[in-house]
């Protein structure tokens, strides 16, 4: 019994020892999480752990990726995770990325967080030259990354330089033009400042509407070598299977759409596609590794099956992710709307504010003048009095003399000498004090009226004293009204929260009609992006144009010499996987 009872405890006790649970470190494209894990997890208990954390929905587009002797591999769903060829050193380290990748971003892509995640990814492999982006594009591109990151445009904000410290154009386009960052900065800018009122979600979305029309966006490339040991690139992607020269990854030799193939398949390291038409030959191939093989079929399964479910109607899920998308942008439409409406009357109220402060400073530079002209009247109007003073006192002074003057005269006749020589003299002197006062009283008369305008003068000015004073009592009681005024307006955006209150109590309930007047506005969005997009080509031939005198010839790669090849034919990504398709009629030989 005691035996019994011990063997049970040491085997309790190893049970203890060994370990339950390992930790797992999740990669993002823009964080990192760590999870414990149980040991008996398969693969689609970690993911579907991962997808809550990030609540995210669309989880067919994405993987758990990691890597075995450089060759890259795919978390598989119904194995444990630690029955992969997974490192043992803790934490296990995965990155989330997506796996395959839609036909239209615009129109598969629901939640915002998925086309975050995209935007960040395709972002990543531009800039790492995975992907290949003629210089115009790459500018383009790059101004809707800074929309995303800044917001609008703002001139008082986003100073010259303040791009320097971001990572927003591949080094093969940097390297290719003999420009300095400030001139690439100023470019990106002129972009940047035209897209005011995008929110970061839109933003991100065109930068994929662009992106998806590159050649090598979504392609998964792989080394391979035909019957005749000729070495080819496969590229698996959502439209099909592309076979390329190893030198030429922007334009396949021939395409097999998703459509037209009826069976792939591998056996040991050789893979083989069977076409739909049975008139075309199988096309095989090899690769260097059985673990390359298996992940071919594994983008090739999961691929065409996201190209039929795109050709079938939407499952119950997608169709309420939908219509809880189109809600959520209502509402965002609505939510933007309300600030920018109070955005405006905020703006407005300070313009008014500050068209008071400045009609108030030329009250007050009125005022100042006013008062000043009033001092100066003033200081006239005490030198008229002081001079009309001075007159009236000449004037009195001639008028003493000429009453002496006229004694004179008088004592002169009385006295007169007798003698006809005293006479004639006395009479010569008469005629002369008689011209001396007369001239005297004319002065007098003169000085009179000089005095008397002197007078009429500072009355006038008095006058005009009395005005500027009124004037000035006018200005002042003109200012402060306007002081009055401008306390009463500089209060406004203090009461704006009141719009907040008005528009929080608005009602949400989208119905029928809402949603047809938002399907209205989408399709109407599409009609003007349409519209635009004539606009945005020549903008983007502009742009080349204006930068081809500063291109190094030398320095031109090869996917550069290629790519003008194709833009000089007229070929794109889509019409070059047509034309394969065109040909396919007829016996394949590469």
């Amino acid at each position: 019994m005691a035996g019994a009872i011990a063997s049970r405890m040491s085997f309790s006790s190893l049970k203890r020892k060994q370990p339950k649970t390992f930790t797992v470190r999740i990669v993002t494209m823009d964080a990192e999480m760590e999870f414990s894990c149980e040991v008996k997890w398969k693969g689609k208990d970690l993911f579907d752990l991962v997808c809550r954390t990030l609540g995210l929905r669309e989880t067919w587009f994405f993987g758990l990726q990691y890597t075995i002797k450089d060759t890259v591999a795919w978390l598989k769903m119904d194995k444990k995770v630690l029955d992969h060829d997974v490192p043992t050193e803790e934490p296990v380290t995965f990155h989330f990325l997506a796996k395959f990748y839609p036909e239209n971003a615009e129109e598969e892509l629901v939640q915002e967080i998925t086309q975050h995640l995209f935007f960040l990814q395709v972002k990543k492999q531009i800039l790492d030259e995975k992907i290949y982006c003629p210089p115009e594009a790459s500018v383009l591109l790059a101004s809707y990354a800074v929309q995303a990151k800044y917001g609008d445009y703002d001139p008082n904000v986003h100073k010259r330089g303040f791009l320097a410290q971001e990572e927003l154009l591949p080094k093969r386009v940097i390297n290719l033009y003999q420009m300095t960052p400030e001139m690439w900065e100023e470019r990106i800018t002129a972009w940047y400042a035209e897209h005011r009122g995008r929110a970061r979600d839109e933003a991100e979305m065109e930068y994929l509407k662009i992106a998806q029309d590159l050649e090598m966006y979504g392609v998964n490339y792989f080394a391979i070598r035909n019957k005749k040991g000729t070495e080819l690139l496969l590229g698996v992607d959502a439209l099909g299977l592309h076979i390329y020269d190893p030198d030429n990854r922007l334009t396949p030799k021939i395409s097999f759409p998703w459509n037209e193939i009826r069976n792939i398949s591998y056996s040991d390291k050789e893979f083989t596609i069977k076409p739909l038409d049975k008139k075309i030959d199988v096309f095989k191939f090899n690769s260097s590794k059985l673990r390359v093989n298996k992940l071919i079929l594994q983008l090739c399964i999961g691929n065409h099956d996201l190209f039929m479910r795109r050709r079938k109607a939407d499952s119950l899920e997608v169709q309420q992710m939908k219509a809880q998308a189109r809600e959520e942008k209502a509402r965002k439409q609505m939510e933007r709307q309300r600030l920018a409406r109070e955005k405006q009357m905020r703006e407005e109220a300070e313009r008014t504010r500050d068209e008071l402060e400045r009609r108030l400073m030329q009250l007050k530079e009125e005022a100042t003048m006013a008062n000043e002209a009033l001092m100066r009247s003033e200081e006239t109007a005490d030198l008229l009095a002081e001079k009309a003073q001075i007159t009236e006192e000449e004037a009195k002074l001639l008028a003493q003399k000429a009453a002496e003057a006229e004694q004179e005269m008088q004592r002169i006749k009385a006295t007169a000498i007798r003698t006809e020589e005293e006479k004639r003299l006395m009479e010569q002197k008469v005629l002369e004090a008689e011209m001396l006062a007369l001239k005297m009283a004319e002065e007098s008369e003169r000085r009179a009226k000089e005095a008397d305008q002197l007078k009429q003068d500072l009355q006038e000015a008095r006058e005009s004293e009395r005005r500027a004073k009124q004037k000035l009592l006018e200005i002042t009681s003109k200012s402060s009204y306007t002081q009055s005024m401008n306390s009463s307006t500089t209060a406004l955006p203090t009461d704006l929260p009141s719009f907040n209150l008005i528009s929080e109590s608005l009602s949400f309930d989208f119905k029928d009609t809402d949603m047809k007047r938002l399907s209205m506005e989408i399709e109407k969005e599409k009609v003007e992006y349409m519209e635009k997009s004539k606009h945005l080509q020549e903008q983007l031939n502009e742009l080349k144009t204006e930068i081809e005198a500063l291109k190094l010839k030398e320095r031109e790669t090869a996917l550069d010499i290629l790519h003008n090849e194709n833009a000089s034919r007229g070929n794109s990504k889509h019409n070059t996987i047509k034309k394969p398709q065109a040909q396919g009629r007829r016996p394949i030989c590469i």
